[in-house]
């Protein structure tokens, strides 16, 4: 049986003074019951790039509601660097489950990895592959897109150099890789040079889980020059050395991370663990009310707080920064932490909790979706900044971590506490 009731998120657009069109069920709106329709009109501001869009009512994109946003930008920077960039050159990475998600009782194992919605089951035929085509001579800007619910892909072009120009709708200093691990949520804007020699090439995306190889042509699309035959690839990538390393990502915006070097405003450390089943932040799961949250702040009868149980909601002020930090380890890691309505800058993957963090606004990397790693031997970190602004109303979802005292997860727990999948976050006048 599938979910019936959907909402839609525009994951990475940040929906700056109309909040009620952001789609998390139960918090920014109802689902959308059957033989209804809901409308969502609403400004991007001066946001431009690769995002994408999925349902928000518990799993139910995993069953196929989800897709890629492209909004270009006429000013862009990097337009002398490629000559297409149009709707084939769009790259959708996703995980896809021969069950519906409703009928998952314990976790669940995809099935096939689908490029471009087509892919090759480790036990089916040799069915049709995506394939991306390209013309000699040409420079390609492929978005490159991971729509996943679950698995991460580490993504490459046989014989192909890519250099990166965008991260999550944000434009990056170029960085030439031959290979990238892109996470759920996470989008690329990398530019090709199609100059090797006319033929077929494998487009690869081995994923974490599963079936990690090739054979067969699973986890595979083709690259395909003008010319070549109609045929599979029989290429390797035998010879990939230089993946990507986020931490030499940088913005092209140079401006750094909010605040400057200074210490943040507030810093809240978030854990993640699992109760019953169900993720937890701080030993708290998200209980949905009976009406979205947003609703019943703007009727003006009861304030947020007093909706859900405590720690399910908490305020933060206006125009300050706020540094979250979060221990890798957790069950499920590694897995993105996404922040609805805002970028933010990410300065720090790995760290010893006893050292001092150095807030280089220069070396900070700007991001939308974040990978929190995963260890079993040393407790790892990963930290951000962002700063909200006018931004009344946000959730968070994909990840879920937990809230404790200032410092490097040391110390005595706050009161406060996360969602099994989102969190709301308001500013203190709440301005909708």
């Amino acid at each position: 049986m599938l979910l019936l009731f959907p909402s839609k998120h525009w994951h990475g657009l940040f929906q700056k003074g109309s909040s009620w069109a952001d789609g998390p069920a139960g918090v920014n709106q109802c689902p959308i019951t059957p033989n209804n329709s809901f409308l969502y009109d609403f400004d991007v501001g001066d946001q431009a790039g690769t995002y994408w869009y999925h349902s928000h009512l518990g799993t139910q994109y995993c069953d196929g509601l989800r897709g890629a946003i492209v909004i270009y930008d006429p000013k862009d920077p990097f337009r002398h660097l490629y000559d297409v960039d149009d709707e084939t050159t769009v790259i959708t990475l996703a995980d896809w489950y021969h069950i519906r998600s409703t009928s998952v009782t314990n976790k669940a194992m995809f099935d096939t990895t689908l490029i471009n919605g087509l892919g090759r089951n480790h036990n089916g035929k040799a069915t049709k592959l995506a394939v991306v085509n390209v013309v000699y001579g040409k420079r390609y800007r492929f978005r490159i897109v991971s729509v996943s619910c679950d698995p991460n892909f580490i993504f490459s072009i046989d014989a192909h150099n890519m250099t990166i120009i965008e991260v999550d709708g944000v434009n990056h200093m170029p960085l030439t890789v031959d290979s990238l691990q892109i996470f759920s949520g996470q989008r690329y804007s990398v530019v090709v040079a199609a100059l090797q020699p006319i033929n077929n090439y494998w487009i690869r995306a081995l994923p974490n889980l599963g079936y990690t190889t090739f054979e067969r042509g699973i986890n595979s699309a083709i690259f395909r020059y003008s010319g070549a035959a109609i045929e599979d690839p029989t290429t390797t990538n035998s010879s990939l050395h230089n993946p990507l390393v986020e931490t030499k990502l940088h913005p092209l915006d140079t401006s750094g991370a909010p605040g400057g070097s200074g210490p943040a405003d507030i810093s809240l450390c978030l854990h993640i663990t699992h109760i019953n089943g169900r993720f937890a932040i701080n030993g708290a799961s998200f209980e949905p009310p009976s009406l979205p949250v947003l609703l019943q702040i703007m009727s003006g009868v009861r304030s947020a707080q007093s909706l859900l149980p405590i720690g399910n909601v908490y305020t933060l002020p206006r125009n300050k920064t706020i540094e979250l930090i979060m221990p890798g380890g957790s069950s499920g890691a590694p897995h993105p932490f996404h922040l609805h309505g805002v970028s933010y800058s990410y300065f720090s993957r790995r760290y010893n909790p006893k050292d001092d963090l150095s807030l280089n606004s220069t070396t900070s990397t700007s991001f939308e979706a974040l990978e929190v790693p995963s260890t079993t031997t040393i407790i790892l970190y990963a930290a951000m900044l962002f700063r909200l602004g006018s931004l009344a109303i946000m959730s968070r979802s994909a990840l879920q971590p937990t809230i404790q005292a200032r410092g490097f997860c040391t110390g005595k727990q706050a009161t406060l506490s996360q969602s099994s999948y989102m969190t709301n976050l308001m500013c203190d006048d709440e301005q909708f």
